[in-house]
């Protein structure tokens, strides 16, 4: 339930009640800033509550965009202010300052703006590009604003910015202009942005079953609902900018689903290509892992600079020149392979060819872009002054995941460059696997490993940043070698499974930290080992288990690191406390 308390004078021909009746708000009039002070008070404190002024004249999605935005507590556009509970003692305070401060004299202006300016809070103020809210001060303004209202056509507006300001080639040309559309339909019809995200995730999973049919025909049909899903995918978030149906739990299935449903299709072409007497679960597995290294490297880079101060970088200008360019702009958002390209590529190659040339494909064209993203990052922080904050340095430790091993032996731990250290580190494991396979020398690499993990100092270098990429490439890639080189039959599947559950729970660390609420609690991170325990625990059951004792394991280790991280995982995004953030996506 909202409340919103018209204040002023009311105006003739005013459609301002019934928009915001329209918006899901019970309307009280107060005569007076007294009158509007004590109709405050009335309204429950776990209410939404709008003060608007009565001569307000404007858009409709102006009020929409100011007033119904869950993820602000506190919103504002001319002429009206709005309060979530959560800054609702805020308000209330600035309207008895206003009060108290106007006793006696007569104020000019809004009374909704006044309170704007006395709010000792953030205030969010929504883009309204050519949309109108104002409150007129004569009846020749008045009709000057009804006339701009009527030149623009709102509908129009809310609909262009349904679709993210920035987005790929493909979406942008092949998705998006018609995509809005159904996000409209959607709207009309009840239907929320969770449950379009839902069945896109349902659809997926159906083309991924498809894929493991290993026939042409399941081939061309997985790669159809692909295409089908990834329109799904970009409807619920166009869905939510429409209607302004931002949420907590659609932050946490946006985040999670599209990686959820990426990776369940890599396992239905393995299981499709393995009817037809191919295994191709290495490259599956492989392609799961260079995608999650690339976005390691995105999150990372952007949470070591999310507030750096002194930031001059002559790449950072010169990109920024390159995107004043139309065409580069596409070009350069094309090679990084995002989303939208990598599925319509993925879906093509699926109904075209056979599993095995599409992972290849995919393998090369995310290895080039993760050599084009990471390169262009490292010049940038090479060639950028900046002073990174105690926040990232935070943040950086908090993705790097580092568990008791790593705690126990920091005390003791040389002052090596971070990024040289976990560079060695995960250097030596890797080859010591793909060398010695489940042998000794590998085992030993693996306590070599976790020794120069342990990283003393805060992150706060120049490449510090890569930290937690090198440990995700280490950690995945020493589990894909070992299960490959095991050469048993149900091995690599495990890892993939193992992978996969120790990725879900790096890309919830990440959502949380966007979400200002830290990374996930101790005890987790403890509990399943951290990356240096799970390589040491891995290479340990390689070397001292026979190859189907260590698929077996696998499997285990796998199933129970899936239940911890999800049980928490859905504990903390569903409870009251999560952060109700609304993520645009990553590009790639």
């Amino acid at each position: 339930m909202s409340t919103a308390i018209l204040t002023g004078q009311p105006v003739p021909g005013s459609s301002i009640e019934d928009d915001l009746r329209s918006l899901g708000f019970e309307v009280c009039t107060a005569a007076d800033p007294a009158a509007a002070e004590t109709l405050l008070a009335q309204v429950p404190a776990d209410e939404r509550v709008a003060v608007v002024d009565a001569g307000f004249v404007g858009h409709l999605h102006a009020l929409r965009l100011g007033l119904t935005d869950p993820r602000f507590p506190l919103a504002a556009i001319p002429g009206a202010v709005t309060a979530q509970p959560t800054g609702r003692r805020a308000l209330t305070r600035a309207l008895a300052r206003e009060n108290s401060a106007g006793a006696g004299t007569t104020l000019v202006g809004s009374l909704a703006d006044r309170i704007v300016t006395a709010l000792d809070a953030d205030v969010h103020r929504p883009e309204l590009g050519s949309l109108v809210a104002a409150v007129p001060a004569d009846p020749q303004a008045r009709n000057e604003a009804r006339q701009a209202v009527a030149a623009v056509d709102d509908e129009a507006v809310r609909l262009k910015s349904a679709v993210k300001a920035r987005d790929g080639f493909f979406t942008t040309f092949f998705i998006s202009p018609y995509s809005r559309y159904i996000a409209r339909w959607c709207a009309r019809r009840g239907l929320t942005p969770n449950q379009v995200t839902t069945a896109s995730l349902i659809t997926a999973l159906i083309a991924a079953g498809c894929a493991a049919t290993g026939t042409r025909g399941g081939f061309i049909a997985a790669g159809v609902l692909l295409i089908a899903s990834f329109v799904l995918d970009c409807t619920d978030g166009q869905l939510a900018r429409y209607s302004l149906q931002y949420s907590t739990l659609g932050a946490w299935l946006d985040a999670t689903f599209d990686r959820a449903k990426e990776y369940a299709y890599y396992a239905g072409l393995a299981l499709g290509a393995a009817r037809g007497g191919d295994d191709v679960w290495a490259l599956a597995l492989g392609a799961m892992v260079l995608q999650t290294c690339r976005h390691v490297v995105d999150f990372s880079f952007n949470e070591a600079n999310h507030d750096a101060t002194a930031n001059t970088s002559p790449t950072a200008a010169l990109s920024d020149k390159l995107d004043s360019v139309g065409w580069t702009v596409w070009l350069r958002r094309m090679i990084v392979l995002p989303i939208g390209e990598r599925w319509a590529l993925i879906a093509v190659l699926t109904a075209a060819t056979t599993p095995r040339i599409t992972f290849y494909v995919l393998l090369i064209g995310c290895a080039f872009a993760a050599t084009y993203t990471t390169a262009g990052r490292v010049l940038r922080s090479l060639t950028r002054k900046a002073r990174r904050t105690d926040r990232a340095a935070q943040a950086l430790a908090d993705l790097a995941d580092s568990g008791p091993l790593v705690e126990l032996l920091k005390r003791t731990a040389p002052r090596f460059p971070a990024p040289l250290s976990a560079a060695v580190g995960g250097l030596l494991v890797v080859i010591s696997a793909a060398v010695w396979g489940a042998a000794w020398p590998t085992l030993l690499c693996a306590i070599a490993y976790a020794a120069l993990s342990a990283v003393a100092r805060p992150l706060k270098g120049a490449l510090d940043w890569l930290v937690p990429p090198f440990f995700r490439a280490a950690e995945y890639g020493t589990v894909l070698i070992l299960a490959a080189e095991s050469e048993v039959n149900g091995a690599l599947p495990a890892a993939f499974g193992l992978v996969a559950a120790v990725a879900y729970h790096h890309y919830d660390t990440v959502y949380r930290i966007r979400g200002n609420a830290g990374a996930p609690p101790h005890w987790l991170v403890r509990a399943i080992g951290g990356h240096e325990g799970r390589t040491l625990v891995v290479t340990v059951l390689a070397v001292l288990l026979t190859a189907a004792q260590f698929k077996v394991a696998l499997t285990v280790l796998a199933v129970a690191v899936a239940l911890v991280v999800l049980v928490e995982s859905t504990r903390f995004w569903v409870s009251a406390g999560a952060p109700a953030v609304h993520d645009e996506g990553e590009p790639a």
